[in-house]
């Protein structure tokens, strides 16, 4: 890992459910088109499924009008991330993958923290060096673009997290 950090966002909500089926849940990206408002699920295509190495192949979806201004991937595509840590019932993260198959530093990640009425679940996402998408956005952009870009990047994946976060905790209260 980098001493680089291009920007950091987590989201915290309380969850009345037990920390191992909260992280049960989490875990098993099968199951985040369940929740995400981007990646519409998906299947491991290698490794045990949510072990650490294990990877999953991402099915995703994005709306013309997330960031309209710049060019980022619109419509489907597929991604593929490598399960970086995996504590039951603790912490769960996951990092995106380049095309030739190696981890980015662009990790997302679940916490569990037990508390006397539940968990306390954190949905992070770090990003450290550009990855090679972010490297293709941004290339051409003049500095004060580039912030733009960053911020607003961070504010749509700020509302994804919470959005997330929503669903996550209506599934498993309803569930338990």
């Amino acid at each position: 890992m980098s001493s680089t950090e291009t920007f950091r966002v987590d989201a915290t909500t309380e969850i009345r459910a037990d920390p191992a089926a909260v992280f049960a849940y989490v875990s098993d990206l099968t199951r985040s088109g369940d929740w995400s408002p981007e990646c519409l699920g998906g299947e491991w295509s290698e490794g045990e499924p949510s072990a650490v190495g294990s990877v999953f192949t991402a099915h995703n979806h994005r709306e013309p009008d997330v960031v309209a201004w710049a060019p980022v991937v619109r419509g489907d595509w597929t991604t593929q991330c490598e399960v970086v840590e995996s504590v039951a019932p603790r912490v769960f993260s996951w990092a995106m993958r380049t095309k030739d198959g190696r981890a980015q530093e662009s990790v997302w990640s679940f916490t569990v923290e037990p508390t006397a009425g539940g968990v306390t679940l954190t949905h992070a996402f770090w990003m450290g060096e550009l990855t090679e998408g972010m490297r293709g956005i941004l290339h051409g952009m003049s500095d004060a673009e580039v912030k733009k870009f960053l911020d607003d990047w961070s504010d749509k994946i700020d509302g994804d997290m919470r959005q997330s976060l929503v669903r996550i905790k209506a599934a498993l209260e309803t569930a338990s």
